[in-house]
């Protein structure tokens, strides 16, 4: 990670954005990404959103300011009036489609779509002042995992020229789980996650990619993959022979909040 003043490329990373209350709670993770955000002065920010499907990777291509999308329903009020006037990237929305494009992976520009909670959410806290350019890009949750790798493969040329590449999602997201009284995390979610997390700093990407056969409770933990999806096109960006676990938390009992640097 290259931390302010440093010459260092910038290191791709995988964030879980939880849910739209992230912005408004207090808890150990928030305090973390605000000091993440801290460390980091990237020029502009490719983020991968798990609240973005389409089969074909669709890059939002703007120079202007974002409108919001309140992509979640019977929330506190509040959460519907949070703006974060982010504005985009052409420019680098091309040189991303062009990388894509020389990897022969498909393609297309979106000049229209508005910043989705799973990006909204995170960036609020890492990036206030909202200074910083954002490319929105979305995901397909139907590709197998070594494709989805194959992606952050292409583009993993960003972090050396100052560009931060996010993917926001989630490890463990079944919602039909979470008790929003608990305060304790579930075995099952942590160990699931440890599995991840073992596998990840092991490089063993032949597991990884097979995850939903070999990791213990996959199936409960991941019951649709759109949300880690983006830890693989993260992890698929990076330039590291070592991947850093930032962060392990969990809210709800299985809500997880993962961070790691690849």
């Amino acid at each position: 990670m290259n931390m302010k003043g440093s010459e260092k490329m910038i290191s791709p990373i995988f964030i879980c954005h939880g849910g739209p209350t992230l912005v408004v709670e207090k808890s150990e993770y928030i305090d973390f990404l605000r000091g993440l955000g801290k460390k980091l002065s990237p020029k502009a920010v490719v983020i991968f959103t798990a609240h973005w499907e389409s089969e074909t990777t669709t890059i939002s291509s703007r120079d202007n300011t974002y409108d919001m999308i309140y992509d979640f329903y019977g929330f506190p009020k509040e959460l519907y009036s949070i703006k974060y006037p982010a504005k985009g990237s052409a420019q680098v929305a091309s040189k991303l489609q062009s990388l894509l494009r020389s990897s022969g992976i498909e393609s297309r520009l979106d000049e229209s779509r508005g910043l989705d909670h799973g990006a909204w959410d995170v960036l609020y806290l890492m990036f206030p002042k909202a200074d910083i350019p954002v490319v929105q890009v979305s995901v397909n949750p139907y590709l197998s995992m070594d494709k989805q790798y194959e992606i952050g493969r292409a583009i993993s040329g960003l972090g050396k020229e100052d560009i931060l590449v996010i993917g926001s999602g989630s490890t463990v997201h079944n919602l039909s789980t979470i008790d929003w009284n608990s305060d304790k995390a579930e075995e099952w979610a942590v160990e699931f996650d440890n599995w991840l997390i073992e596998k990840i700093e092991n490089n063993d990407k032949e597991a990884l990619f097979n995850y939903r056969e070999l990791a213990p409770y996959a199936k409960h933990a991941v019951p649709r993959e759109e949300h880690l999806v983006p830890m693989f096109i993260a992890m698929g960006s990076g330039n590291k022979d070592k991947t850093r676990l930032l962060h392990q938390s969990y809210v709800y009992g299985t809500l997880s909040y993962i961070c790691f640097e690849f």
